[in-house]
């Protein structure tokens, strides 16, 4: 049997004590406000992710032109005249 199958009634059974009483509680309002917030908090979660990645990425090219750059002088210090 799935989880479309079992009854509402059946499911609330299976869950934990203090989530059955959490969601006894809940007024139509409550319940109003969570499904409304839910695709918000969904796309925060999701905004985090590339943010992170965006960092990672961006200090990833930083770092990668610093060394590069570190680099171009050291070979142009090669062909520079030394001083007398």
């Amino acid at each position: 049997m799935t989880d479309e199958a079992v009854p509402p009634v059946e499911r609330f059974v299976e869950l934990p004590h203090e989530t059955q009483m959490f969601l006894s509680e809940l007024s139509h309002e409550d319940i109003a406000t969570i499904k409304n917030g839910l695709p918000i908090i969904r796309l925060i979660i999701g905004f985090g992710k590339v943010t992170k990645w965006l960092a990672i990425t961006a200090l990833g090219i930083i770092a990668g032109f610093v060394l590069l750059w570190e680099s171009v002088l050291k070979i142009a210090g090669w062909f520079k005249v030394p001083p007398h």
